[in-house]
């Protein structure tokens, strides 16, 4: 169970680190890819704050709002990717990713 956590705690910052690779390289678009990378880290970051959570309703809390994050970011690359500020190779893989995490994150909420 804790090589999971672990392995959801990386796919998070991995996915952040490809996202902010991919906003440094976006023109025109900046409160978009501002937005994107926003809620694609919050992912992670709310994921790290659940494992010091008060209570089990406050880990589902922070988990619920990954989750959310998670979705977030998938509506930020679509509108990127249908505004051709990223390529669709770059998108399918990212929203990929993100589809991964977020199974993962419904797995360890239910």
């Amino acid at each position: 169970m804790e090589q999971n956590k672990n392995q959801l705690r990386e796919d998070t910052i991995n996915l952040t680190i490809e996202i902010s690779d991919v906003c440094d390289n976006i023109n025109g678009c900046s409160v978009y890819a501002n937005q994107l990378l926003r809620c694609s880290s919050s992912i992670g970051a709310n994921l790290h704050e659940a494992k010091y959570a008060q209570s089990r309703a406050d880990f589902i809390s922070k988990l619920e709002i990954s989750l959310k994050e998670c979705y977030e970011t998938e509506y930020w690359l679509e509108l990127l990717f249908r505004k051709s500020r990223i390529d669709e190779k770059t998108y399918k893989n990212l929203i990929n990713k993100c589809g991964t995490i977020r199974r993962k994150l419904i797995a360890s909420i239910t």
